[in-house]
């Protein structure tokens, strides 16, 4: 009898720390204004930031303040959440370049991708399109490559910057194709579409946010997408693996973190009201016309995904060669 009262006590222990700490996730709240650092300029991370932080405000009570801070490739933003106090003032919008290729296209980095962030949802993904000038008369991906081959010092790839899923989605086409072309990595996709749009560069792999206008408008041309099926909007656009490379698939995606040794807490009361907000009718639908699929992952699967992707990057990088320094 006492040995089952005491099972009883220990079971009533655990209940009550588990309604603890649901409690202390439910009660947590920012005491002061919420910085939102988005590691590239003028690109669909930014859009993201922008549609979520007044939803945080309003559920938070807290101003939540967007601040692009780019440059080498996301290294410097990612770098300035990771050395900031883990008490939820602090996020980072993450992305591939950051939080999955640094590791192996960097030998020296100022954090750790796997071991400086506390990943809270991986929010949104999104396969990229390929699109050219139309000035440089390419009319398929077949084309494309062939003109590529002919004349590899005569064309150029723009992408948002160094180590990208926009530049090494290039990388693996031209691995799998065997043709040459130059790359020019910029500081976002505002700066890349600048050029490409005034024919300084001629092609290159961008999400839908990046290109859907100026495709429609007839500025640029899309040749194929990057992903394991054909985007909705633009069902005539095969994808590359329909266009002769079995099994070509390339994926951008964005997710929220903040700083390694946040509380548990913190960043479980930050999940469920990302989740909440990206699941929303308005944000879902926002993001459905940006051609990006919801994910709203738990932190553990985000942290899972950026493991696989590490490992799924890191292994392009040292077949291409591409390395930063």
């Amino acid at each position: 009898m006492r040995f089952i009262t005491m099972l009883a006590g220990a079971a009533l222990a655990v209940l009550s720390a588990g309604v603890q700490a649901e409690q202390a996730a439910q009660d947590w709240r920012p005491s002061k204004p919420v910085r939102i650092i988005v590691p590239i300029v003028g690109s669909t991370n930014d859009v993201l930031a922008r549609l979520l932080a007044p939803k945080l405000q309003a559920a938070f009570g807290q101003p939540f303040v967007v601040e692009n801070k780019g440059g080498a490739g996301g290294n410097i933003g990612a770098a300035e959440v990771a050395r900031a106090a883990p008490d939820g003032l602090t996020l980072l919008v993450g992305y591939n370049r950051p939080l999955a290729v640094t590791a192996t296209l960097f030998d020296s980095l100022p954090y750790d991708p796997r071991k400086a962030f506390a990943p809270i949802t991986l929010a949104v993904k999104s396969p990229q399109y390929l699109v050219v000038n139309p000035s440089a008369g390419f009319t398929s991906v077949q084309d494309f490559i062939a003109k590529a081959k002919a004349a590899p010092d005569k064309y150029s790839y723009g992408s948002v910057s160094l180590g990208s899923a926009s530049h090494l989605t290039m990388e693996m086409l031209k691995d799998a194709a065997g043709f040459q072309m130059t790359h020019v990595p910029y500081r976002g996709a505002g700066p890349a579409m600048t050029d490409l749009l005034a024919g300084q560069v001629q092609a290159g792999f961008f999400v839908p946010g990046n290109v859907q206008g100026y495709v429609q408008n007839g500025r640029l041309k899309l040749l194929a997408s990057s992903g394991a099926k054909r985007f909705p909007s633009t069902p005539d656009v095969p994808t590359l693996a329909e266009s002769g490379f079995k099994g070509f698939e390339a994926t951008s995606w964005i997710g929220f973190l903040a700083p390694a040794g946040t509380p548990a807490n913190i960043v479980q009361r930050y999940n469920e009201e990302m989740v909440r907000i990206l699941k929303s009718p308005e944000i879902s639908a926002r993001l459905a016309d940006m051609e990006f699929e919801v994910v709203a992952s738990s932190p553990k699967e985000f942290g899972q995904w950026i493991d696989t992707e590490i490992a799924r990057w890191g292994a392009v990088i040292k077949k291409t060669g591409a390395k930063a320094n």
